[in-house]
């Protein structure tokens, strides 16, 4: 059964940073590309940033491009996202999820405010 189980979250100030991590446990993790997905409260799903199994491609949306950075640790099962320059627009509760199943974990909460 795949587990996906986000932490980091937390309110920042705008300009501020965050690290979200996500560990992964029953399925191989190393064999599948995974993405981080966040919805702010009234909106869908956003698509926010996409990487493949071994790390070598990622793809970001529009409103955060150069401003996070995905990542993962195959052998710690682990996946990444770094948040910088934050704005108020970011809040949201951020998932990660993995792409053959299409299971999200339980997000972890971001807010941005002063």
């Amino acid at each position: 059964e795949v587990q996906l189980v986000e932490s980091g979250g937390g309110m920042v100030q705008p300009g501020g940073s965050l690290r979200l991590s996500c560990a992964a446990s029953g399925f191989t993790f190393s064999s599948y590309s995974m993405r981080w997905v966040r919805q702010a409260p009234g909106k869908g799903l956003e698509w926010v940033s996409l990487i493949n199994n071994n790390g070598a491609i990622t793809s970001y949306a529009d409103s955060v491009k150069g401003r996070f950075t995905i990542s993962r640790d195959n052998a710690k099962n682990t996946l990444y996202l770094q948040i910088n320059s934050l704005k108020p627009e970011d809040s949201a509760v951020y998932y990660c999820q993995e792409l053959r199943s299409m299971t999200r974990g339980q997000g972890t909460q971001v807010t941005v405010s002063s």
